[in-house]
């Protein structure tokens, strides 16, 4: 899914979290019997050690000139630059997998996506219950919190990072969510552009309604809810980037008069509307403030009105991944729907609706991960080496985690208890 990277031990960084030292004093497994001290045969204990714990992947494991493990014929070869690098990934293989392929440590030959999903598959990497150490991680490992300065900071490192850099693989819309494809030879654009219908239909929306949305990106819902269905639109974001761009396009398109763009919190939102959309926004918000945002859209909802909300899931509660966490996405959280109570109950919201995009959203990262290819080496002349590789990872990564079911794309339709006015089948879905 959604990623600036530690050194491995080769080049250690000068001050360690009590989460890396932790895992330098517990390594992956117990020591390797003595009769394994000679290097090639340690370094064939260490390849096979990360190898079955990542599920024995149909992949050869291999130390740079020595020792290799896995089949002959393999789906991808898997080199890490020296010993140290593999001892140091066996110390927090959560972690430190994704900070050594960034840095060009680890190199993998083969299809990247294929290899990931057979780890998924195979319970590597987390997919399996956890174990002691890997408890022990979690617990040191305290997520980015989510609070009104956090949340900016979070989403600037993210978001903030350059709009040239994600228009090269986003597509036209510059959507940066789960597309809908009607057809599964229906184009990036196309697909975005129905996903986008796709969310209007649900809210039955209707001209001259007025629609509020949290968690805007770079506008394009906003613009397309405004333009096709005639209603108004105040759409909130904190990233500056964003609303800067969406601004503009806004004035180039006649849609300022129709559409308002504030640089602003959620939880700040005001006034009262026909409509709450939030599309991609939730993974954001944090457990502790799913309330808060169940408040927010209590306040801001009229009584017949009806929301929307669209964000990765989980099939049960877990931790984004590590790595995830720490270097692309600070902050993020998908939840289960169970998790997601917190933000319909208190407020007496009747859901109305639940679908699972999952397959959508594998199908929208197959596009933008080849896009992505396509563009790397424009992506090393704006950043480096490093951060081509960081988010090859994270978008191969996240085809993987559909694709297996790891996450999946929910879209909850609501509306307060007493509304009535309500879609009497899903036919609306699916003709205008």
């Amino acid at each position: 899914m959604n990623a600036s990277c530690e050194d491995s031990l080769t080049n250690a960084p000068a001050e360690r979290t009590a989460a890396d030292r932790a895992a330098a004093a517990a390594p992956l497994a117990a020591e390797p019997p003595r009769a394994a001290a000679q290097g090639s045969s340690l370094d064939h204990w260490l390849l096979s050690r990360l190898r079955s714990f990542l599920g024995n992947p149909p992949a050869q494991f291999a130390i740079s000139g020595g020792a290799r493990v896995g089949p002959e014929e393999p789906l991808a070869q898997v080199t890490f630059a020296s010993r140290a690098t593999l001892a140091s990934i066996l110390a927090d293989p959560w972690l430190r997998f994704g900070d050594a392929y960034s840095e060009g440590a680890v190199v993998i030959d083969g299809d990247l996506v294929r290899l990931l999903e057979t780890v998924y598959r195979a319970g590597g990497m987390g997919g399996r219950p956890a174990s002691f150490w890997r408890r022990a991680f979690t617990a040191l490992r305290r997520p980015h919190p989510n609070t009104l300065a956090d949340s900016r900071d979070n989403i600037h490192h993210h978001y903030d990072i350059g709009n040239q850099f994600y228009a090269l693989w986003l597509g036209s819309t510059m959507a940066y969510t789960c597309a809908y494809y009607p057809t599964p030879d229906a184009t990036l654009d196309e697909a975005q552009v129905a996903k986008m219908d796709h969310v209007c239909r649900k809210l039955r929306l209707q001209s001259g309604e007025s629609v509020v949305e949290a968690g805007c990106g770079w506008g394009t819902l906003a613009l397309h809810m405004a333009r096709h269905y005639g209603v108004r639109v105040r759409a909130f974001n904190i990233s500056h980037e964003q609303i800067a761009y969406a601004r503009g396009r806004a004035a180039r398109e006649g849609l300022a008069g129709r559409v308002e763009y504030v640089e602003e919190d959620y939880r700040n939102i005001g006034g009262r509307y026909d409509a709450f959309v939030s599309v991609g926004m939730l993974e954001h918000v944090g457990l502790k403030n799913y309330a808060t945002l169940g408040h927010v859209v209590q306040r801001c909802l009229r009584g017949g009105g009806r929301g929307l909300i669209h964000s990765i899931g989980r099939n049960r509660p877990a931790r984004l991944q590590p790595w995830i966490e720490k270097r692309i996405f600070p902050g993020a959280y998908p939840p289960s729907l169970a998790e997601m109570a917190p933000i319909f109950e208190p407020g007496n919201f009747s859901i109305l609706d639940v679908e699972n995009l999952r397959l959508h959203y594998a199908q929208t990262l197959r596009h933008w991960f080849a896009r992505y290819e396509g563009a790397s080496e424009r992506v090393r002349g704006m950043f480096d080496e490093k951060f081509v590789r960081m988010w090859r990872l994270y978008l191969a990564g996240s085809v993987a985690a559909f694709t297996t079911g790891t996450l999946q794309l929910f879209q909850v339709v609501f509306a307060p208890a007493q509304n009535n006015d309500i879609a009497w089948t899903r036919a609306h879905l699916y003709t205008r």
